[in-house]
């Protein structure tokens, strides 16, 4: 790893902070890196209240949108709620179905199949909404690009709502309504809802329409944190509001059925979520059903009222993600012998193939793929006498433009910077491999080429003593309330140099784990750091002076709570 050291900042502005609102300087240092630098910013920052949400009526075609809806369901027209198979998609059909009928709503929900009928619109959809005497399909996570399905359901008398908040071309679709921030025409202030969150936003302004309580839509933040958890949005602005009151949401002892069904099955213990356990616990399980088998499941638990229909359910999913699992670790293991067949370790792509390996984990693969080997990874599979793949890229690498120069080679590509599907015919593999190298070789700076660690601060180990009886240090208690952690608001990555060996050893059944005890030159106390899978950098544990990069986090054990370094390197 490269070690990117703390970026320099005016000294005049942190001082500023210290002073304006009485905190440590490394506070003030981390609220300057997310761009806060003034008490109110501070003041919104650490208490994300709700009622800071924008107006939903800034968004552009919010206006045209709510007399659709509202009409549609006073002439008792039935309505499709059409979304992806993703957790945004699946938790977004589940949100919207269940507030439209809460106020009288005839509702149909459908996702399409992920490999008979792909991501996006589908004619098989409209079709099924025409049967089913469907007049109006609110699409959501989806839509913005379905100009022609868009048209063809206007033929057959079916109108479009668009919920989505992927990157709009030029041309849109002619649908009643576009709820996409993203359009270059809209002047909602915030641009980086994730589908569930636009649709929050709809259903927040059909309830002030209504002339309901603001206060009755709080329910429904849970299904939106765990979508903004999941899709890897900023957590900035409002979706750091909506993750954050929706953990609230989650962490009631009355917790909705089909989370509180996933979690009984996991065996999840009484301690409170946090967004890590909607990342790595609840998403993964809500994606299983769409890899797996088929994402109606998913919407089937989140809408389901029932607690025993939910556990069985939830259990037919449960073993959905354990067979997924034992799936993506088998092709990661067969991909990384045949990249050690093919020698090409001194390549600057991984691009793997094999015709049985299953679609729905090849995305999960290639990111495995590039735990090992640090470079843009396209994993292919083969459906339907085409080669289709996931690509997923290194930081600061645009992989859909590599991809673009590639286009004449591929039937269909699509994605963004970090993350692509595409198709092409078997007879393009190999000069598609070859031309792939070619572009990403001309193109990846390297910079790109060794995963980066970007440190925020640099400590000596005193500033981490509890004072008095505290538990712990102030400086840990004010970290732990920037929370949540996400993208653009990093938990931060401290580094302390000159430290010294107190009795650092190897751990764990397989001793692939390294749990460091040291000290610093600042402090005769010893202090106690785990390293997961860092056991190979035991040999570069010097006695009296060597440097280290982590985080701060909480170790529970024998319910005793105590700080402990969350080791990311050392040197």
């Amino acid at each position: 790893m490269r070690w990117v050291e703390p970026k320099s900042l005016p000294e005049i502005e942190i001082q500023h902070l210290v002073e304006e609102i009485g905190i440590h300087p490394i506070i003030a240092r981390l609220l300057l890196l997310r761009g806060i630098h003034n008490y109110e910013e501070a003041k919104a920052f650490f208490n994300p209240d709700i009622r800071l949400l924008h107006d939903p009526m800034l968004m552009k075609d919010m206006g045209k949108a709510l007399p659709t809806i509202l009409n549609a369901i006073e002439a008792g027209q039935r309505i499709m709620i059409y979304g992806d198979y993703d957790v945004d998609g699946t938790t977004s059909v589940a949100l919207l179905s269940l507030y439209l009928k809460e106020i009288g709503a005839d509702i149909l929900t459908y996702v399409p199949d992920r490999y008979s009928e792909g991501y996006g619109i589908s004619l098989q959809g409209i079709d099924y909404a025409k049967s089913e005497k469907v007049k109006l399909i609110i699409a959501i996570d989806c839509g913005i690009r379905a100009i022609e399905q868009v048209e063809y359901a206007k033929q057959l008398g079916i109108d479009f709502i668009i919920c989505d908040h992927h990157l709009p071309a030029q041309q849109l679709p002619k649908a009643r309504a576009i709820l996409n921030p993203k359009q270059t025409s809209c002047s909602y202030p915030y641009k980086e809802l994730c589908a569930c969150g636009v649709g929050f936003k709809l259903i927040q302004a059909i309830h002030a329409r209504l002339h309901k309580n603001f206060e009755e839509l709080y329910s429904y933040l849970d299904l939106v944190a765990i979508a903004t958890a999941a899709d890897i949005v900023p957590l900035t602005g409002e979706n750091r509001i909506l993750v954050a009151q929706g953990l609230k949401v989650l962490n009631r002892s009355k917790k909705r059925t089909g989370i509180q069904a996933i979690l009984d099955h996991i065996d999840f213990k009484d301690k409170a979520l946090n967004l890590s356990d909607l990342v790595y616990k609840i998403a993964p399980r809500i994606n299983a059903a769409g890899r797996m088998k088929h994402a109606h499941h998913a919407v089937d638990l989140l809408v389901e009222q029932d607690i025993k229909t939910a556990k069985t359910i939830a259990s037919d999913i449960e073993n959905f993600n354990s067979n997924r699992r034992k799936i993506d670790t088998s092709i990661t293991e067969e991909a990384l012998t045949q990249i050690k067949q093919e020698q090409n370790l001194t390549q600057n792509t991984t691009v793997v193939y094999h015709e049985d390996w299953h679609h729905g984990v090849l995305g999960i693969v290639a990111s495995r793929l590039i735990e090992v080997h640090y470079r843009p990874t396209i994993v292919f599979g083969k459906r339907e006498g085409l080669l289709t793949a996931s690509a997923r890229s290194v930081k600061g690498y645009n992989i859909y433009e590599a991809l673009n120069q590639c286009a004449h080679l591929l039937e269909k590509f699509g994605g963004h910077k970090y993350a692509a599907g595409l198709s092409m015919l078997p007879e393009n593999f190999e000069i598609f491999k070859n031309t792939f190298e070619k572009t990403v070789s001309k193109s990846l700076p390297d910079e790109c080429k060794q995963p980066i660690i970007s440190i925020d601060a640099e400590i000596n180990l005193k500033e981490l003593i509890p004072h008095q009886k505290a538990t712990f240090p102030k400086l840990y208690r004010i970290i732990n309330r920037m929370r949540p952690f996400g993208p653009k608001n990093p938990n931060p990555v401290f580094i302390t140099k000159n430290v010294s060996d107190q009795g650092s050893r190897k751990v764990g059944q397989d001793r692939k784990h390294l749990r460091i005890q040291i000290n610093d030159s600042s402090t005769n106390q010893v202090f106690t750091g785990i390293g997961f899978n860092l056991a190979d950098k035991f040999d570069q544990i010097d006695k009296s002076n060597f440097e280290i990069v982590y985080r701060l986090d909480e170790n529970h054990w024998n319910g005793v709570r105590s700080l402990q370094l969350q080791l990311i390197d050392l040197r």
